[in-house]
């Protein structure tokens, strides 16, 4: 008899790609406590692009860190589809990692000495298995980089390194994507090119995709944004505009569009 190394979850919602509920991070103790998380309750819809925003230090990419399973909460649950991410050792905790999400960091996280192709299928290769050929052919078609897959990162522009990563994150069909300032490092044109390919990958290939941003042209391109403040959800956006989403945020702020407390092309979380 085989044993789901990934026990479905009693409360699992058909449609949500991954969910938490009173999630809770807290770092220190005592005086140095730091509460980055505040019982924090969210799910991510299949087929969706969801961008997480909000003043720097206010718990995104913490967030997005225990969402992926990459930090473990101090309360709450996580879970990725049907699998409750708490039940997990450590050993099925990196399988979920590498099987059913993808990661888009701000460093691209390239292997220097590999080729782009060679990155790009290199989670599969450390899971013993073989590219499915059509899909591979789509992925890379998708993101332009059929005349670059013998190349390595040091021959690529960091726009072209951010595709290979793009690339990379969808090529084993994960459940759920995540970016962590997936443009931060890029140029304004490498980065709609970019944001591009995730919105693509939304409406093409049924993708779902969460991304940590700061930037409310790059939250432009999400189906959904949602404001963190504070460690705590405060507020969303459905069918955001980088105008709307703007306006938002300095409300939050308390700032102006002359004088922003939260500078929307800061770089850091």
């Amino acid at each position: 008899m085989t044993v789901d190394p990934f026990p479905p979850h009693p409360l699992h919602t058909p449609g949500i790609a991954a969910a938490t509920a009173d999630l809770t991070k807290v770092y220190g103790r005592g005086d140095t406590q730091v509460v980055a998380l505040d019982r924090v309750s969210i799910g991510f819809r299949e087929g969706e692009f969801t961008a997480i925003m909000g003043p720097s230090g206010c718990g995104k990419s913490t967030l997005m860190h225990c969402a992926a399973g990459l930090d473990s909460p101090s309360s709450g649950s996580v879970r990725i589809g049907t699998t409750e991410l708490g039940t997990l050792g450590d050993r099925q905790l990196t399988r979920l990692r590498r099987d059913r999400i993808g990661f888009i960091f701000q460093a691209f996280n390239l292997l220097p000495t590999l080729t782009a192709l060679e990155n790009i299928t290199l989670p599969l290769t450390l899971a013993g298995r073989r590219p499915e050929r059509q899909w591979l052919d789509r992925v890379v078609s998708m993101v332009g980089l059929a005349q670059r897959l013998d190349h390595r990162p040091a021959q690529l522009s960091g726009g072209q390194q951010q595709r290979v990563a793009v690339a990379r994150a969808l090529v084993s069909r994960p459940a759920i994507v995540f970016g962590d300032e997936p443009t931060g490092n890029l140029d304004s044109r490498a980065g709609a090119e970019v944001l591009g390919f995730l919105r693509d990958s939304v409406r093409e290939l049924g993708q779902t995709v969460v991304m940590v941003t700061h930037d409310p042209v790059a939250a432009g391109y999400a189906d959904r944004v949602v404001f963190l403040s504070d460690g705590r959800l405060v507020d969303e956006m459905a069918h955001p505009t980088p105008d709307r989403v703007l306006d938002l945020m300095l409300r939050f702020s308390g700032g102006s569009p002359q004088t922003p407390a939260c500078d929307a092309r800061s770089r850091t979380s």
